[in-house]
Order: C-alpha cells, then structure tokens, then sequence
C-alpha cells in the first residue's frame, strides 16, 4: 500500500507501507517495488528480513537461484547468511559487513544459515536490496566481493552513528565498488538525535526498521519507506532509539523490467533468461549445494 503527499511544498512525495510475507515464521516486508513507487534511484527492490527468533536446528535456506541485469545487496542487523555462487564464491556474512553480488548476464546463488548457527536458538534481521546496472553493464561478467565491518566508512555526530553501506553520504564515501551514482547508509539514532539529508541526489527515500522517525511534524513508524520529493533537504528526528536505511541516488537511464530474480532494460532478455534456466543453459551449479530444481514461473506477456 502506498501513500501520496497531497501537499506540494512537502519534501515528502510517496508513504509506502511494505507488503508483508510469512515464509514459514520469517517475515518479509517488501517496500520496493509498491504500486506507486516502482524505484528509487537505481534500487529497483527492498526487503526487510525478520526480526525473527530461529529456534535451533532451523535456518534460513534460499536454494539456488539465477538473477540477471543486477547487483544484489545484503546487509545484516543481527544473524549470519551464507553465500554461495555459481562462480565459486563461499562468504558467510555478519552484521555490519556488505555482500555485493554482480549478477551481470547470469550467475546462480544461494542463502543459507550457517550450520553453526543452527546448532542453537539464532535472531536474523537485515536488509536485502537489488540495484539495476547501467545499460551498458547489464551484461558484464557475473562477480562477487564481500566487504568487512572494518573496511566500511563511518560519520559520527551528535547521538547518530552512519555507516556507509555504498556510495556517498554525509561526506564519507564506501568501499564498496558500484557501477552507478547511489547511496546506501546505516543511521542509528539516540532519542531525540537529528539528521539532516541533503539534496545532492533527485531521488531519496528512509526506510524505518525500527524506532521511528518525525519528519515535517509526522511520525514514521518502523516498517515505512519514506520517498522524498526531489531538491529539498530533509530534516529526520528520531523517537526514542532509532535505526534508519537511507538510499537512493540518480535517477535510471530508463525503464527497467522486474520479474521473479531478472531485472533488465529489455523484456526480451528476461524471457530468455526464463528459457535458459528452464533448458539448463545457465551457470546452474552452486559448488557445496546441490540441490533440488526450482523452475521458473509461468512469463505471462501484456
């Protein structure tokens, strides 16, 4: 469900409250794409991952899967994923770290929870985010790079500690390598502490994961994507302990067409990478988890 600002001196254009999924006790909340907000700069998708409480012996467990035409993002609050890839990668990923996966013309991966992790009671929360390459990158070699904790840029002010996840914020700018003008920041925030988002990109949104944040007078509950109105600064003032992703960047050099795992300027392209998943021309192996087929759905054409 989205909202939209009726008042056209806000800095807020779009309220997108995300829609919910319960996979099997693990909720997904996916703020992109919405009805009315297909993207947000070159993020073409979001999802919120838990809060959720894993009892032991379960975990998390995305079998194999081909994207194209995109860059996947993942980020965790609180848990541990592991990745693996068609082209052989292997990374568990923690809290604070960033996998950056480049699908390119096709790889294959997986996400599970470690098996360390199952062997007692676990918490995940995070963020998964998909970034639509640059039309003159949509087909380059698939790759993978997992930055540490360590390695990230960091801007600290009064009660608000910003991690750079990619791009540039606050200006700090990440290690993480992108093809394309963007931001992703990790705020958190102590009561009553204020952020100030500058205008330097057209297209901006917050996500509140928890807490919750006034803007313009309006309380932001946790659960919200917040997009801006292009050109104006934003002011964000947190309701008592507050944890905000903050994204965006310029606008895409065109439209892009999502479905199921594929992401391309070119329809044509995805219903290929449909036939070639389906007639086995893929990458399809993930060394260490073979596993069970998933067949792609049905591509039904307007």
């Amino acid at each position: 469900m989205s909202t939209l600002s009726q008042d056209p001196s806000s800095a807020i254009e779009t309220i997108v409250v995300p829609r919910t999924s319960d996979l099997g006790g693990f909720e997904v909340r996916r703020a992109l794409p919405s009805i009315q907000k297909r993207t947000v700069g070159p993020f073409v998708f979001l999802d919120q991952m838990g809060p959720a409480l894993l009892a032991a012996g379960h975990g998390i467990d995305v079998r194999p899967h081909p994207h194209i035409g995109l860059s996947t993002v993942t980020y965790l609050y609180e848990g541990g994923i592991l990745h693996r890839d068609s082209a052989g990668h292997v990374q568990t990923i923690l809290p604070g770290e960033v996998n950056w996966m480049t699908a390119g013309r096709g790889i294959v991966h997986s996400e599970r929870s470690p098996a360390e992790s199952r062997a007692h009671e676990q918490r995940i929360t995070g963020l998964q985010a998909w970034v639509a390459l640059p039309r003159e990158h949509e087909e380059t070699d698939p790759g993978f790079v997992h930055y540490g904790r360590d390695a990230q840029a960091v801007a600290e002010g009064e009660g608000v500690r910003a991690q750079i996840i990619a791009g540039s914020l606050f200006g700090q700018t990440s290690s993480v390598r992108t093809l394309s003008p963007l931001f992703f920041g990790d705020i958190q925030m102590e009561a009553g502490a204020r952020v100030q988002l500058p205008a330097e990109y057209e297209e901006r949104a917050a996500y509140v994961t928890s807490g919750a944040v006034e803007i313009e007078g309006q309380v932001h509950e946790a659960g919200r994507l917040v997009v801006f109105a292009p050109g104006r600064p934003v002011e964000l003032k947190a309701h008592g302990a507050t944890r905000v992703a903050l994204l965006g960047g310029e606008p895409l050099d065109g439209p892009r067409h999502v479905w199921w795992n594929f992401v391309s300027s070119n329809p044509d392209r995805i219903a290929q990478a449909r036939e070639d998943w389906m007639r086995d021309r893929f990458a399809q192996t993930v060394p260490g988890d073979e596993t069970e087929f998933i067949p792609a759905p049905e591509l039904k054409r307007s």
